[in-house]
């Protein structure tokens, strides 16, 4: 990681942008490549977003936006469709802790197709950002509104996004797998940095032992383990150390949510419901809210004027 070795409590959020105070880094090993990758993340001007770099390939970049997203299987992956090397995979667990911290803009570089999985959870991406810390930007921050409702489906699986009543962005999530360890699932929780942190940031990815073997035929999960991930055997959790939360399952589905929604471009004012849903359904509801302009409305918070400080 980067020089910072005390983690720095993160501010409460405002009406302004947010970005990193300073750069930090950490290296780990990619979930699908098994490949040893370098992430930075640095600070970005107001406006700009979120923005990663592919450092190993002459520093192109690609935004992190939902209409750059090619692939979602397993993963949420953001590229270049005309340029099958220029691409990010396994964003999510990252998008999903600068959401919940509330960073508007940063620059991230990356050695590699993909991010390091950490833990696979969004835990220690949450720790990288508390030990970066935030800067307060000039600008106002943006949100976009969910003025109607809007569902995509697949089978009996869906996800939607309706209007709020009051701002930030509320989610209930419900899973069904016919694994007896995992079975019927379902939490809601209101978005916002310590629900986030308490209540889900540290929940894993999971798989099916019986499906690790075809995954590694496609070309896939290379780099997971027992470390980085919870596999399921049946009733049984193959992992020693066993799980985190008896939901765990449930509320990772929601930290990848949480992660695909910010593909958005800004936070959002919704009220999100997923039944088995996963990168594909959460990023065609994306597809489908932006693509009628009546479904939504995009906004800028008005700030207060600052008051004049006398010169030190």
């Amino acid at each position: 990681m980067g020089e910072t070795v005390s983690a720095r409590p993160l501010p409460t959020r405002s009406a302004r942008q947010h970005t990193l105070r300073q750069s930090i880094s950490c290296v780990g090993i990619g979930l699908h490549t098994g490949l040893r990758i370098r992430l930075a993340l640095h600070p970005a001007a107001e406006n700009s977003g979120i923005l990663f770099r592919r450092v190993d390939l002459d520093g192109r970049t690609i935004p992190g936006r939902f209409d750059h997203v090619i692939d979602t299987r397993l993963s949420t992956v953001i590229g270049d469709p005309a340029n099958p090397a220029l691409r990010v995979a396994t964003i999510e667990h990252l998008m999903a802790a600068l959401s919940a911290t509330g960073i508007d803009n940063v620059l991230i570089d990356v050695d590699g197709p993909e991010l390091p999985v950490l833990d696979g959870s969004a835990a220690d991406f949450v720790f990288l950002l508390d030990c970066a810390g935030l800067a307060e930007q000039a600008a106002p921050r943006a949100a976009i509104d969910v003025l109607r409702p809007v569902r995509v489906t697949d089978g009996d699986a869906f996800a939607e996004l309706r209007p709020a009543r009051e701002p930030g962005l509320a989610l209930a999530m419900s899973i069904a797998f016919p694994a007896a360890a995992i079975g019927e699932q379902s939490f809601t929780a209101r978005l916002d940095r310590r629900s986030f942190r308490d209540e889900i940031a540290n929940c894993r990815t999971f798989t099916l032992r019986q499906e690790i073997e075809a995954l590694h035929a496609a070309g896939l999960a290379r780099g997971g383990s027992l470390d980085n991930a919870v596999v399921v055997d049946g009733a049984a959790i193959l992992n020693p150390s066993g799980l985190r939360r008896p939901d765990e399952f449930v509320r990772h589905k929601m930290v990848d949510a949480v992660g695909d929604l910010y593909l958005a471009g800004a936070t959002l004012n919704g009220v999100f419901t997923g039944h088995k849903s996963g990168h594909a359904l959460n990023n065609r509801l994306l597809r489908t809210l932006f693509a009628e302009a009546g479904n939504w409305r995009f906004q800028t918070r008005t700030l207060r004027p600052q008051p004049l400080r006398a010169a030190a």
